[in-house]
């Protein structure tokens, strides 16, 4: 099973939703939350290139947000980057 880590807010809308659909497919992550964290939000900004939350990788991919995740959904994608049969 690939790793799949999300940067996260514990006030974000968005981080709520992509970790529902994550957790709906009982795909376990690792999450790191940045409130109050300046260091975290710096290594999520440098790793990904952007300043919003949810930033999510599966293994080494940078999938983007959470639309970026639903569009995966929709394409039916996701389940492929996930290697979920």
């Amino acid at each position: 099973m690939p790793g799949v880590v999300i940067y996260s807010s514990d006030f974000c809308p968005y981080c709520m939703r992509a970790k529902h659909l994550l957790k709906s497919k009982s795909i376990d992550f690792k999450e790191i939350c940045v409130d109050g964290k300046p260091e975290l939000r710096r290594e999520m900004m440098v790793k990904s290139n952007q300043r919003t939350v949810p930033q999510i990788w599966i293994d080494d991919a940078h999938v983007g947000g959470c639309d970026d995740l639903y569009a995966l959904e929709r394409a039916g994608k996701l389940d492929e980057l996930l290697a979920i049969s």
